[in-house]
């Protein structure tokens, strides 16, 4: 936001300021049918709306798409406000348009996440910035947890939870002219040269077994049926199959 003059198309340098009996009267003609006082309203507080989407920024979320819906949340408020309760626009309207822009951020996430967990997300966040302010420094995952009585595996879990996922294949820095991605620095622990030899190893010593041994371990590793089952498909008894079994097996063992 910082340097940004228009936001939805509208000059941010140039919105009207409205004081707070000025706005009360609007809200009075508004509360009375009156559309011309209803949009002037709105727009002596699209100050107000930018003000609170500052708390948003820098979540990967777009900048007009936020000020959309605290506008929404304006709207809401304006329409929903009480001028019997005696307090200023901006008491009730604040927490209107931070809702407003809490629901849309949770119903819009590219992952599902509860909404305690949400929750919790935004207070560790409120926390930080609260504690970044007092201290000058970037606060750590202790100090915020000690600032809301949490758990550090929660701070951390809730955080994680509403972290903008990254895909793989997005370039993270370039060496050489060449974009270096997420997937060039992840490393495949299950297709690695050891596991391959150990396959072959394992395939060649399967291959020195009997044919019925072969047969006897696919049906009980492969096909997972007990000696019993084995026994009547092969046509032995169950002490026989046991005894294969184990014999086949200590060959392999042997083998590699």
């Amino acid at each position: 936001m910082q340097g940004k003059v228009e936001i939805c198309g509208i000059n941010t340098s140039k919105l009207p300021v409205l004081k707070n009996e000025e706005t009360m009267e609007l809200l009075r003609r508004a509360r009375a049918g009156d559309s011309a006082a209803r949009e002037e309203l709105i727009q002596g507080n699209l100050r107000l709306v930018l003000s609170v989407i500052q708390k948003f920024m820098g979540r990967g979320e777009n900048a007009d798409d936020i000020f959309q819906v605290g506008c929404i949340g304006l709207i809401k408020a304006i329409d929903n406000f009480n001028l019997d309760v005696g307090v200023m626009f901006s008491t009730y309207g604040v927490p209107m348009i931070i809702g407003e822009i809490r629901r849309f951020l949770r119903d819009n996430s590219p992952l599902r996440v509860s909404r305690s967990i949400r929750d919790t997300a935004y207070k560790i966040l409120q926390a930080k910035e609260k504690l970044m302010l007092e201290t000058q420094r970037e606060p750590t995952v202790e100090e915020i947890a000690a600032a809301l009585g949490l758990r550090r595996e929660e701070v951390v879990v809730a955080m994680d939870a509403v972290a903008d996922p990254v895909s793989l294949y997005e370039p993270i820095y370039s060496e050489s002219g060449d974009a270096v991605c997420g997937m060039d620095q992840i490393g495949d622990t299950k297709n690695t040269d050891e596991a391959w030899l150990e396959q072959i190893a394992l395939s060649e010593a399967i291959d020195r077994l009997s044919d019925r041994e072969k047969r006897i371990l696919n049906l009980r590793f492969y096909e997972g049926k007990t000696q019993m089952q084995v026994a009547a498909e092969v046509g032995i008894s169950q002490a026989q199959v046991s005894r294969l079994e184990k014999n086949a097996i200590t060959q392999i063992k042997k083998s590699l």
